[in-house]
């Protein structure tokens, strides 16, 4: 059961990474991979809120956490885009780009997952 709670989590996590991209290549015409930005501090977020609910009435729900942690979290999220994303901006020039992608990226996406669980730890 703990598998498919993870593949299935997976798939929905990606598939939304992938809605998030279009939607913002879409909307947004932009050098920074807005679209991978959103979807990994969405990820981010959607983590620390689970990491709290799952450590309180939920804790025994092995399958709910490998679901949205594990699964969803770790589909809709994307470490290997946005490394990808910026050695294009690199190789490209866009120097500055890139720096703030990675500088931004890791900032903001560890901060928000830091104030969230300090407030409720």
């Amino acid at each position: 059961m703990n598998l498919i709670a993870i593949f299935v989590g997976g798939g929905l996590g990606s598939l939304c990474r992938y809605g998030i991209s279009r939607l913002a290549g879409e909307y947004f015409k932009t050098s920074f991979p807005l679209g991978t930005f959103l979807a990994n501090l969405l990820s981010c977020l959607i983590l620390a809120i689970a990491t709290i609910y799952l450590s309180g009435k939920l804790s025994g729900n092995m399958a709910l956490k490998l679901f949205i942690i594990t699964g969803f979290c770790g589909g809709f999220s994307t470490f290997s885009t946005f490394s990808a994303e910026t050695f294009e901006l690199l190789k490209h020039g866009n120097y500055l780009v890139a720096l703030l992608n990675i500088v931004i990226s890791v900032v903001v996406g560890v901060s928000l997952i830091f104030f969230i669980l300090k407030k409720h730890g």
